[in-house]
């Protein structure tokens, strides 16, 4: 009795909190849809992302993006799936672009990753495989703009809901590297649904290609044309005066 008493707790917390975020989500919409000053506008982003963080979090955690998918996977192998998705997944196992084996149940737990992923993400392949996706792969605490987990989440929910792969556009998602210090990346991810031999979705494949060197040059190229620019600009406003 006192577990079905600290489940029934547990289950009403959970609602609860989801439902506190979600209000707190389109209160935060209203507001930066009305005028304020670039402080308040500045603080209405971060509460909002932070929010939109969070609900992420809870929602994989308890439900996934295919809650009614039971797991059928054992971390790094492939127990009961269907030899054609079986076969899915070892032609891109030993490709040189990396992918990522998702479980859309609750948890969202990556089943494998390919040696390109690992090495990209500056993971171990054994060491994740079975674990959370957003355990492995949260956002970094330092950056209050980051919103990689909420965009990747929502790319996984269209995935799922409309069984067709869904390209993001290039997305900010810093991970840690070998010492644990987040490191500034940029991506551009893919997401499929694989399904079995029946037509159901059995797990969900993440692909990205690692664009930060590109981002990073464009950056720099925008950074220099303002610097050689800005004064132009400024000294041709003063003559114009």
């Amino acid at each position: 009795m006192d577990l079905i008493r600290l489940s029934l707790f547990l289950a009403g917390a959970w609602i609860m909190r989801q439902y506190i975020l979600q209000q707190n989500i389109e209160l935060f919409r209203r507001q930066l849809a009305g005028p304020s000053d670039e402080a308040t506008h500045r603080t209405l982003c971060m509460l909002l992302m932070s929010a939109e963080r969070d609900l992420a979090y809870i929602i994989a955690d308890e439900k996934g993006v295919q809650p009614r998918v039971s797991s059928r996977w054992v971390a790094g192998a492939f127990s009961g799936a269907s030899e054609r998705v079986a076969e899915y997944w070892r032609s891109v196992q030993n490709s040189a672009h990396p992918y990522l084996l998702l479980d859309p149940g609750p948890g969202l737990h990556i089943v494998d990753v390919n040696d390109a992923y690992a090495q990209a993400t500056m993971t171990n392949r054994s060491a994740i495989a079975g674990r959370s996706l957003f355990e492995v792969f949260p956002d970094n605490p330092a950056d209050p703009s980051a919103d990689g987990v909420n965009n990747l989440f929502i790319s996984l929910q269209i995935a799922a809901e409309t069984g067709r792969p869904h390209e993001m556009a290039i997305q900010r998602y810093d991970v840690r590297d070998l010492r644990g210090n987040f490191v500034e990346r940029h991506w551009q991810p893919i997401n499929s649904p694989v399904y079995d031999d029946n037509g159901n979705l059995i797990c969900l494949l993440h692909h990205v290609e690692d664009v930060t060197a590109e981002v990073q040059s464009r950056q720099h190229r925008l950074e220099q044309t303002a610097a050689i620019t800005g004064p132009a600009r400024t000294q041709g406003g003063a003559n114009e005066i």
